[in-house]
């Protein structure tokens, strides 16, 4: 495929300053002349401005969109119920996308959401600092929903579509936001620092003291708490993660049990870690909670089907998607404030004493 023609292409093309065809093509003045060759360039250059520019100049709304890692991952199904219900409420429509955990993948979904002219955008990063400052550059009004991106200051210049997001900027005279900044977005997220210590207690109170977790993707702060919970020194070969598919969970929690066949309870941080735990466990003969006690980060339907069901640490997930869309509909005036629900630890069966050597 062609690369797309930008507006500096135009301006080098036609002898003129990017401003002076910033200004021919939304109507400003210049004379006759260079009118007259800038617009004849931009014809043989088959140069359009995308929807982004003309709305952002007349501020209309092109809805909202939503972002996730995996439409199948029962929780973000209910995060986008959520979404869907405050937006029906609202009366706007919504774009859905899902990243698949990547961040290039999720870079690429954030410009044509862009160039549709979406200017309010609900998501679960998977990419840093540097993949959210197009659309921020761009005034997108943008909400965190169950994790933050890292922030990771960058004084490298942002790849091709990063670019192609400026040239809309410039045509429409908005400023761009510095790379070095951490990003300044709200977010609705779980109270996870709690809900881990809770868990870990809860596990210690069983006698427990190899404990491992089990994450992935975004799951750094997670990961964090459960190290402030266990305490030092840590056993790093006991904090082990997948990268986000099933059978990468899968590998990892297998893993770890044939790895550490010490350990006497896990703690997964999300469904399908949980769901790679149970499976793990099974192949290799290891009762729950006979041989190892299981805790897993979210409550989902099947995590009662078990045998024996799943104790789990509860998050609100409709309620994130909920509150979520509230906070990107507030358009104007001051920035709102980021939201911590609580989450609760739900005793169910998959929890023993420690097991006796």
């Amino acid at each position: 495929m062609s690369r797309r023609v930008t507006i500096k292409d135009v301006a080098q093309a036609a002898g003129v300053g990017v401003a002076t065809v910033s200004r021919v093509l939304s109507g400003g003045s210049a004379s006759p002349q260079t009118r007259e060759r800038v617009l004849a360039v931009a014809a043989q250059l088959d140069y359009r401005p995308s929807a982004l520019g003309r709305n952002l100049r007349q501020r209309r709304t092109g809805g909202m969109g939503l972002l996730v890692p995996d439409l199948t991952d029962t929780f973000y199904g209910q995060l986008a119920e959520g979404v869907l219900a405050c937006a029906r409420a609202a009366g706007e429509p919504v774009v859905l996308g899902s990243t698949g955990g990547d961040p290039e993948q999720e870079a690429e979904l954030i410009g044509m959401l862009l160039e549709q002219s979406v200017d309010r955008l609900i998501a679960v990063p998977s990419g840093d600092a540097e993949t959210w400052s197009p659309a921020l550059r761009a005034g997108m009004t943008v909400v965190f929903a169950d994790r933050l991106p890292p922030s990771v200051p960058s004084a490298e210049e942002e790849d091709g579509a990063a670019h192609a997001v400026d040239d809309l900027l410039l045509l429409d005279g908005l400023p761009p936001v510095p790379q070095s900044r951490p990003l300044d977005v709200p977010s609705v997220v779980a109270d996870d620092r709690a809900g881990i210590r809770t868990a870990v207690r809860y596990l210690r109170g069983l006698g427990h003291r190899r404990i491992a977790f089990l994450g992935g993707p975004g799951h750094d702060r997670r990961a964090a708490a459960f190290r402030e919970a266990v305490g030092e020194p840590v056993d790093e070969e006991l904090v082990v993660f997948g990268t986000g598919s099933r059978d990468s969970a899968y590998a990892a929690a297998s893993g770890l049990f044939q790895s550490s066949p010490d350990l006497s309870a896990v703690l997964a941080g999300g469904n399908v870690l949980g769901e790679a735990a149970v499976l793990a466990a099974r192949e290799l003969d290891l009762r729950v909670p006979q041989d190892v006690s299981l805790i897993m980060y979210d409550d989902v339907p099947w995590a009662e089907l078990c045998s024996p069901p799943l104790t789990v640490i509860a998050q609100p997930g409709r309620d994130m998607g909920y509150r979520a869309a509230e906070l990107v509909l507030r358009s104007g005036g001051r920035r709102p404030r980021g939201v911590v629900l609580p989450t609760e630890l739900i005793v169910r069966g998959s929890c023993g004493p420690r097991r006796s050597w």
